[in-house]
């Protein structure tokens, strides 16, 4: 054990040897001195740190500070700093870099937190002021700002992650703390960011992050949970000074009051108010304090719900920020008419001091905080759409906690009347019962009215203290479980209807994708079947097919179309089969084709010859390698293979810095399905190469097939994963006797066959220019998402060819109809993201040649050296 302890250590010391000897110049001076224990360390210690005033005289304190700590305290924390983070910084940056981004972070950090400093006076005197009199000690900064600069080495994914946790923390500290030192490390941090990639030879570039669906949720849910932390933060901090504690008076109400403050107050007549006040704040406990934080608390629980995507999270958030809000003004207005007035300063528990404040932007600007989270909330509700089960909060609220607030108001005032001795004055009836809505709400909210009680014995200060406690806990629990109820029928009863129509009947094999979020549900005069459908801009746009009886089909489309022109849409069905299309032209309707979907009939596959030579190859390149497949469902899965499955989604969606598109191409939302599959590339060390999910795909109750979806891989990755993924999920739904697979379609793509593009008449010729205009626009679209590439790559599967169209009743709309399709496949495309999508087309024209497919349906569209080469481009395309 001895000399593998001491073998682990010497190999630390080889891969990061500055951040031992910098522990080593850390501790050396103070144990050569024995002063390691000493608060003071006499004027030659007192040279080397660094202060708002230490420039220009002291101007070596930038570097020499890092050398020193305050006591032993300061010294432990430096020294496990600098071993969890440093020695990782140091093994990506190698020592000499890690020595210059340190260093250089540091000085940087105090220079700009001197210069800011001193030109924050006009506007925030007061937070200068206190600056003034802070100092700087300590490794810390070096540490922060080399971190953040050897992220510049990590992928997209994983820097993006690191770099919002070290922001958030360290943004934390210098709102709300606010001290010299906080600031010092924000400032080192951000030059980190920066200097990063100068250490490696490339430009610094700043870029708007492109976010996931479900990475914008734990973003949102970050900054709530932030903002609920950084008050009682700065609340329990002694001499917490940041442009943000102010905001402590509004989330904590928590003051200190010594004694002899409360002898004066109760010894004043006028002021019985404030003596009561000051007296129940004196005797507040663990209970009170948490009582007093609860705002804090609930947006903590509420933060969770919405990483989670939850609906009634998202509510709950705004209505306890409006409340803030409305608090909060109410606070401004109190504080100004303070200010204006000759009178002393507002009165009572959590009253705010304005003349501490030089400039009245200072109070202000803060206490508006809630009104930008609602702002926020607002902004972002899309990404908040998961409803839980039906009825789940009325039984929630009426059941659980009606009944619990009732139990708990019963115990309250019965056990109070058995106890009342051990209060001061002693309570009757009548004050119990009016004192009741005070053990349920935040300490201090309603202290404008005098407590007309207070606990003396402990059994008195348990149940005084307790009851509120109680109550919150459970509610807690309770909220949270409700966040963690499935909620695969989150649609309510219109989806579970749909599903039991398409379990029981008959649809394309897109039909599933009617099942996801966005979808609203038109149900035939019969009940036997259904249209999924969005309106966008007037137009009725469908996701496939009528699903039902095939028998109903054109009275489906007749009734739904006259549905539609009652409602003033105009309808449009999209990537339908032939029959739709036979069918509506029989009604004069035009039609296009979109895509085309490619379909493997397992009965007679077998991946022999020669045209499958990339699909044998990847399969034995796995078994070499030790990858296999395993099928899981992802809302069941491990918490260690969800974890991967998220890492690599948000890998790609980092990467590609364009937004996901939907409509028929899902994500990881639509993956929260027990019915839909998923299948895995995995090795020994279970390691997630790739995933693809399939859709079920049914036929009068039985599954007969499955839809390929979702496919990710991981950037390093299994090469030939792709290729890996869908010939053992052929074989394998081969062998459990499944009639086919749909590798899906590539939207704006085809292979052509013979015979098409002869025109006879005028109206299939206006049919040849709409298919022209999208095939340019295919063409266009090519070196950003790919669709050709993605169609030439499952040309290796020699699957059969099923044209898909979209159909409509009039050609005049076509415009509109453009539109829907395209906000419909973007419906959270912004206009920087417009504006990259611009860029990438005009910057990569010569791509598209270079990698435009063959014409013919068992080309390459690689050499053979590089069989799985176009993996990327599927990667990237079915997105």
């Amino acid at each position: 054990m001895k000399v593998s302890g001491l073998l682990g250590v010497f190999k630390t010391w080889r891969h990061a040897p500055a951040t031992w000897a910098f522990v080593v110049l850390l501790w050396l001076p103070v144990l050569l001195t024995g002063t390691v224990l000493s608060a003071h360390h006499g004027p030659w210690r007192s040279a080397m740190v660094a202060t708002p005033s230490s420039l220009p005289e002291q101007w070596w304190t930038v570097f020499t500070s890092v050398f020193w700590e305050r006591g032993l305290s300061g010294y432990l924390v430096g020294t496990v700093l600098l071993l969890i983070v440093g020695i990782p910084a140091e093994r990506r940056l190698e020592s000499l870099r890690f020595l210059i981004a340190g260093l250089a972070t540091q000085a940087a950090g105090i220079l700009i937190t001197i210069a800011m400093v001193h030109g924050i006076h006009t506007l925030m005197g007061s937070w200068s002021a206190q600056l003034l009199t802070h100092s700087y000690l300590g490794p810390s900064a070096f540490v922060f700002g080399a971190a953040l600069a050897a992220t510049t080495t990590l992928g997209v994914l994983w820097r993006r992650r690191f770099r919002l946790t070290f922001f958030a923390l360290l943004l934390l500290l210098a709102l709300y703390s606010g001290s010299f030192p906080d600031l010092v490390r924000l400032a080192a941090a951000t030059v980190g960011v920066f200097l990063g990639p100068v250490l490696f030879g490339r430009v610094p570039r700043i870029s708007v992050p492109v976010s996931s669906r479900r990475e914008a949720r734990v973003l949102v849910a970050l900054i709530v949970a932030a903002s609920a932390a950084g008050p009682v933060l700065s609340g329990l901090l002694p001499h917490a000074v940041g442009p943000l504690s102010v905001l402590r008076f509004l989330f904590t109400n928590i003051q200190t009051v010594d004694p002899q403050t409360l002898q004066t107050l109760c010894s004043d007549p006028t002021q019985v108010q404030d003596c009561a006040a000051a007296q129940l704040q004196l005797r507040a406990g663990a209970g009170g304090i948490f009582m007093a934080i609860l705002p804090s608390v609930l947006l903590l629980i509420i933060a969770d719900g919405l990483r989670r995507g939850r609906l009634f999270a998202w509510y709950a958030a705004v209505v306890v920020q409006g409340g803030l809000a409305i608090l909060a003004g109410s606070y401004i207005v109190a504080a100004l008419m303070s200010a204006a007035s000759t009178t002393s300063p507002n009165e009572g528990l959590g009253a705010i001091d304005v003349t501490s404040y030089r400039h009245p932007l200072s109070l202000i600007l803060p206490l508006l905080l809630p009104v930008l989270l609602v702002a926020l909330l607002l902004l972002t509700r899309r990404h908040f759409r998961v409803n839980a089960p039906p009825k789940t909060y009325r039984t929630l609220f009426l059941s659980l906690l009606f009944c619990t607030a009732a139990i708990l108001s019963a115990v309250y005032v019965l056990a109070g009347l058995a106890l009342a001795s051990g209060f001061t004055p002693v309570p009757g009836l009548p004050e119990l019962l009016a004192d009741l809505p005070d053990r349920f709400l935040p300490l201090g909210y309603l202290l404008d009215l005098s407590p007309a009680f207070f606990p003396q014995s402990g059994a008195a200060v348990i149940l005084y203290e307790g009851i509120g406690i109680t109550f919150w806990l459970i509610a807690a629990v309770l909220i949270l479980r409700t966040f963690l109820r499935p909620v695969h029928d989150a649609q309510g009863t219109d989806t579970l209807r749909a599903r039991n129509i398409l379990k029981a009947t008959e649809g394309s094999s897109l039909s599933w994708m009617t099942q996801w979020s966005g979808n609203s549900y038109w149900f035939s005069g019969s009940g036997k079947s259904f249209i999924a459908y969005r309106v966008i801009s007037g137009i009725a746009l469908t996701l496939g097919p009528p699903v039902g009886p095939p028998a109903e089909l054109e009275t489906t489309i007749d009734e739904f179309t006259n549905h539609a022109a009652e409602q003033g849409w105009t309808p449009c069905f999209y990537s339908v089969p032939g029959n739709v299309k036979d069918a509506t032209a029989e009604l004069g309707w035009g039609s296009v084709q979109v895509a085309q979907e490619t379909i493997l009939d397992l009965a007679d596959l077998s991946f022999t010859g020669k045209k499958f030579q990339d699909i044998r190859t990847a399969l034995n390149k796995a078994t070499k390698e030790g990858i296999r497949t395993q099928w899981v469902s992802y809302p069941e899965a491990p918490l260690a293979i969800a974890d991967q499955i998220h890492a690599i989604s948000e890998e790609w969606v980092a990467e590609k810095k364009m937004p996901e598109m939907g409509f028929t191409l899902g994500g990881i939302e639509e993956l929260n399905d027990p019915e839909v599959r998923c299948l895995l590339a995995i090795d020994e060390e279970h390691t997630i190469h790739a995933i693809a999910s399939w859709l079920p795909v049914y036929r009068e109750g039985a599954i007969v097939g499955w839809t390929l979806d979702f496919m990710r891989r991981r950037s390093t990755g299994f090469r030939a994963s792709i290729e890996f993924l869908i010939a053992s999920a052929a074989l394998s739904c081969k062998n459990d006797g499944y009639e086919f697979l749909s590798l899906s379609g590539a939207p704006l793509a085809r292979i052509e066959t013979a015979g098409e593009g002869e025109t006879t008449n005028v109206s299939e010729q206006r049919r040849a220019a709409l298919d022209r205009l999208l095939q340019q626009l295919g063409t266009i679209l090519e070196p950003v998402y790919g669709f050709k590439s993605l169609l030439t790559f499952k040309s290796k599967f020699q699957p059969r060819y099923e044209p898909l169209f979209m159909v409509y009743p009039d050609a005049a709309a076509l415009p509109s109809i453009a539109n829907a399709v395209g906000r419909a496949y973007l419906p959270k495309v912004s206009v920087q993201q417009s504006l990259s999508l611009a860029g990438k087309i005009m910057r990569r024209p010569s791509r598209v040649k270079a990698k435009g497919p063959s014409s013919q349906p068992g080309s390459q569209a690689t050499s053979p050296s590089h069989p799985s080469e176009p993996v990327k481009s599927l990667h990237d395309a079915d997105r």
